[in-house]
């Protein structure tokens, strides 16, 4: 029987190289964005290659839709082996620009997301006692910065969730990690946003799905809580 793997927050950059890694691997995925039109051609452009992909429009921040979603994946694909909560929400500005909507937005959709789109997955991989639960982190997860209040609290809020799970659901079987991305991950539209010469070492997206692929493939006597992924530029490492 095939594995299912589960991506939120799908869009053209990491979310796409995730479902792509997996899917290579042999997994049916399932794609959870706000907007139809991206996913619904990445499933189309998966299954042309031989793989089965379901795209679902789903707002993670709302319950009910999260339900009903996942109950589709269960009815087309089968139970999820893998989670990947990646969406995110970010409100820039400083503190006195911020709105209480911008700050409870970003909370929304990474910490609380999060935890609608586990609690889904969680009880079926708690039964057969195995399962990955994989979350997306970001530089803000472990510093937060100004400009990135909203952002910064709402990534170390989905750490703790992270940290606390993998407390819980470790001795389960389930290898619950948290991903540091500790840079910014190289996609056209931002190296066009922000002027960046082809020699300005960012992330790239395939080589961070590399990384989450290893993690679901580490045996269970070593597993890793938490990566942290930086590009070769010098200022990282300083």
């Amino acid at each position: 029987m095939k594995k299912t793997a589960v991506i939120s927050g799908v869009g053209p950059g990491l979310g796409a190289s995730l479902a792509k890694k997996f899917a290579s691997e042999g997994y049916q995925v399932g794609l959870l964005a706000r907007s139809s039109d991206y996913i619904q051609t990445l499933a189309a452009e998966l299954e042309a290659a031989g793989a089965k992909a379901l795209a679902l429009p789903t707002n993670i921040a709302d319950a009910q839709m999260v339900e009903a979603s996942f109950d589709k994946i269960r009815a087309e694909l089968g139970e999820v082996d893998v989670l990947m909560n990646h969406a995110g929400n970010a409100a820039w500005g400083e503190f006195d620009e911020l709105t209480a909507e911008d700050f409870h937005r970003s909370w929304q959709v990474c910490a609380f997301g999060s935890f609608l789109c586990t609690q889904q997955v969680a009880p079926d991989m708690v039964k057969k006692g195995s399962g990955a639960i994989l979350f997306t982190g970001a530089t803000s997860a472990i510093r937060g910065r100004a400009g990135a209040i909203a952002f910064s609290s709402a990534k170390f809020a989905v750490r703790g969730l992270a940290w606390a799970l993998a407390r819980e659901m470790g001795p389960k079987g389930i290898h619950v990690a948290h991903i540091i991305i500790d840079g910014v991950i190289d996609t056209p539209s931002v190296r066009e946003r922000y002027q960046l010469s082809e020699d300005e070492p960012l992330l790239l997206p395939e080589d961070i799905a590399e990384a989450y692929w290893s993690l679901v493939q580490q045996p269970k006597s070593a597993w890793a809580f938490e990566l942290d992924l930086r590009p070769h530029n010098e200022e990282f490492f300083t």
